[in-house]
């Protein structure tokens, strides 16, 4: 937008000044050429009286040696010639078309426009003889030489004049549109600040840029305010929801298991049917309060280790053995293409979120398949060979609830993808879903150190 400002600008000013500049310079033009003309044409009367004097009394010589002093002094061609087109003095000047003229009874009355480009020289012609009776003609060969070089001087002056002046007015420009467009750079660089996560993000009021734009500033900070104290108030419900539930839910599921006995042979699958939509609840409730803690960045636990990343996935093998499945894991980069691992630790982001992609893989590759936790030049991924998604589903997978069309009767709440986002956005890192190759799921995390 300041370049547009800056644009709109600068052809105003430019029109501006040329409206102004290119006037000038051509008024200044016609009035050097006027200047010309006027002090050519004294000369060229003077010559007039002393030709029809001399061709008056059949005497030119005084004349011949006047023209001749002229030229000498002046470098300016004269030639006079009577009425019949004999020439009486001088020589080198004669044009056809101003001479006729004058000998019609009119004079010169003007030139061509002088300009820097030219022209070179130009011709004044004035008759001889009083009143009606023309005898003859005066033609002069002016030199534009003197002239050109005044007009180029003042040419030169106002472009020059003129360049500054629009240096300045773009200077001035690009100020005025920069106090104009503060608050709008410092809305974008709130609503961006916002969209990463940060909602404590707010306009700094400085005091800077139009009045109208200030008030859009705090209105938006007021905005801001509201929806971010409406999102905390929702997350602490969510939290407090969950927190409160818990509890019930453990003291139902007790008094369940306590009913166990009491229960009759035909009514022991409902019981264990009631017993399991119980203990769903409560792995809702407990992933609900985990993305609570999350979305609100109070579960924001000490970096790990890479030893204890690999204690911790070391757990994963019994779940995966019980479940016929095999878990490979490669933390070392050992490979003959691998970079050494970065010294610094790992997020403990990185560890929760390998957690969710083992659970969900163990819960959707069938029996028999691999299972690939890799570490790589700051990049995690846990890559199965089981069923995978379809590439319009990734974006849709990491929301809340979803649910794959084809594994709604497997045991989950849909939101361990949406936990695990949470949990790389707060970490600062990139979590990504990818069709494995030649089917499966990779879920790949890519840490701050890449």
């Amino acid at each position: 937008m300041q370049l547009r400002i800056l644009g709109v600008y600068t052809v105003l000013i430019a029109c501006l000044v040329t409206a102004l500049a290119v006037p000038f310079s051509l008024a200044y033009s016609s009035h050097r050429t006027g200047k010309l003309l006027l002090e050519r044409r004294a000369d060229a009367t003077r010559f007039s009286e002393l030709a029809d004097q001399a061709i008056r009394d059949g005497d030119t010589s005084g004349l011949v040696q006047e023209v001749s002093r002229y030229e000498e002094l002046y470098g300016t061609k004269v030639e006079i010639r009577d009425r019949d087109g004999r020439r009486v003095a001088g020589g080198g000047a004669w044009s056809k078309e101003p001479a006729e003229r004058a000998l019609s009874g009119r004079t010169t009355a003007g030139l061509p426009l002088v300009t820097p480009f030219g022209p070179a020289s130009a011709v004044v012609a004035e008759p001889v003889g009083r009143d009606a009776q023309v005898s003859g003609v005066v033609v002069m060969k002016v030199s534009t030489a003197a002239a050109r070089r005044d007009v180029t001087l003042v040419w030169a002056a106002v472009a020059g004049g003129s360049v500054v002046a629009v240096l300045c007015a773009l200077i001035a420009a690009r100020r005025l549109a920069r106090w104009i467009l503060r608050p709008v750079t410092e809305l974008d660089l709130t609503t961006r600040a916002i969209a990463e996560g940060r909602m404590d993000a707010r306009v700094r009021d400085g005091g800077r840029g139009p009045a109208e734009l200030r008030l859009l500033e705090r209105r938006f900070n007021a905005m801001a305010d509201a929806v971010s104290a409406a999102l905390e108030r929702q997350r602490a419900f969510v939290a407090d929801a969950s927190h409160e539930l818990r509890t019930p839910l453990t003291v139902l599921s007790l008094r369940l298991e306590n009913l166990e006995p009491h229960l009759t042979e035909d009514g022991s699958l409902e019981f264990a049917e009631a017993l399991a939509e119980v203990d769903r609840l409560g792995r809702l409730m407990e992933d609900l309060l985990t993305l609570a803690r999350v979305e609100a960045g109070t579960a924001a636990p000490e970096p790990i280790a890479r030893a204890a990343l690999r204690g911790r996935l070391a757990i994963w093998h019994e779940v995966y053995a019980a479940r016929e499945l095999t878990l490979t894991v490669e933390l070392d980069d050992t490979g003959p293409s691998a970079a050494p691992l970065p010294a610094a630790p790992l997020p403990a982001a990185a560890a929760r979120i390998a957690d969710i992609a083992l659970d969900n893989a163990a819960k959707f590759v069938p029996p028999g398949g691999t299972v690939t936790v890799r570490l790589e030049q700051g990049v995690l991924r846990i890559a199965d060979d089981g069923p995978g998604l379809e590439p319009d589903q990734f974006e849709a997978a990491l929301g809340r609830f979803w649910r794959s069309p084809g594994h709604g009767n497997l045991p989950g709440s849909g939101l361990g993808l949406a936990i695990a986002s949470e949990l790389a956005r707060a970490a600062d890192c990139e979590l990504s879903l990818r069709p494995a190759t030649p089917h499966g799921l990779v879920v790949e995390v890519r840490l701050p150190e890449a």
